[in-house]
């Protein structure tokens, strides 16, 4: 399922923040472990990771450090920093609230006022 690119837009961030919680990782494989991870349901093409990692590196949410692989091919590596944790720890308990408050709608059933 393709999903609308401001909704995939609105949770990319968090996305890329949980995956590089688990290690660093040059974009074609950050890329790869999305798909992998979600089923290949959520997908981030160059032209949407790139300017996402840009973003997060200039709000200092990731480190990115050019490395020389065991082929000789230079790639950047990002890592989540310390103030990324922060943010990711928030938006993952957002994320939470929202999931719960969805799934009573799409349930039909309602919350105690």
């Amino acid at each position: 399922m393709k999903f609308e690119s401001q909704l995939l837009k609105g949770i990319a961030p968090v996305v890329v923040l949980e995956i590089l919680s688990r290690g660093p990782m040059y974009g074609y494989e950050l890329s790869r472990s999305i798909e992998q991870r979600s089923g290949d349901i959520l997908t981030l093409g160059k032209g949407t990771l790139y300017p996402l990692l840009y973003n997060l590196e200039a709000r200092k949410l990731v480190r990115g450090k050019w490395e020389t692989a065991e082929s000789s091919r230079k790639r950047r590596y990002y890592s989540i920093t310390s103030r990324g944790k922060g943010r990711l720890a928030k938006q993952k308990a957002q994320l939470k609230e929202l999931q719960t408050g969805l799934n009573l709608i799409f349930s039909g059933t309602f919350a105690p006022a």
